[in-house]
């Protein structure tokens, strides 16, 4: 049972209200941060922007979010990113790649090993050693190293969010969450 109650959509007005409305699935992790009344929709806006507008892959995007899922011991967001990973093309052997951090597993390619060997330092040590950095470099642009970044430390404070708080899973929504962020 999460710490603190959820805030009922119904019960939400104006902007916040408008973005329950907007939603195909009205998901715990949503309703625990509407007590964050002036966060709320700048994080759906940046949250929405990294699965939607990045120029990092998506698979790539959903094998990062996974990580940090993993390594931070995000419950929530492993259950909601595992279809979404599947849905835009990873593999199952890559998503049991990042769950067992096997990031030299077969299964990943030499780029995804690179990503996630960066994504790993930036999650565990914040800093990146230069060689990790410049292996990083010879196979992502300047855009989606930064991209990485960011959706790292997103899925970071949302897995902080649902943990600390112990928000209640949900059933996996998958990619009707995911595709009505495309609107």
């Amino acid at each position: 049972m999460a710490r603190l109650p959820l805030i009922d959509p119904e019960t939400t007005s104006g902007d916040i209200r408008a973005s329950f409305d907007r939603m195909p699935v009205k998901l715990n992790i949503f309703r625990m941060m509407a007590h964050a009344e002036a966060n709320m929709i700048p994080a759906m806006r940046l949250g929405n922007s990294i699965l939607h507008k990045q120029k990092l892959s998506a698979v790539n995007r959903e094998l990062l979010i996974l990580q940090a899922a993993q390594l931070e011991g995000g419950a929530y967001e492993w259950r909601q990113h595992v279809p979404i990973a599947l849905g835009v093309g990873c593999t199952q052997g890559q998503v049991d790649a990042v769950e067992r951090t096997e990031y030299d597993s077969a299964a990943l390619s030499e780029a995804e090993r690179v990503l996630l060997k960066f994504g790993r330092e930036i999650v565990e040590n914040v800093r990146v050693p230069e060689a990790t950095f410049a292996a990083a470099r010879k196979h992502f642009s300047d855009q989606e190293i930064v991209e990485a970044i960011v959706a790292l430390g997103f899925y970071m404070m949302m897995a902080r969010l649902t943990e600390a708080t112990e928000t209640d899973l949900d059933p996996a929504a998958g990619m009707k969450v995911y595709d009505g962020g495309k609107k």
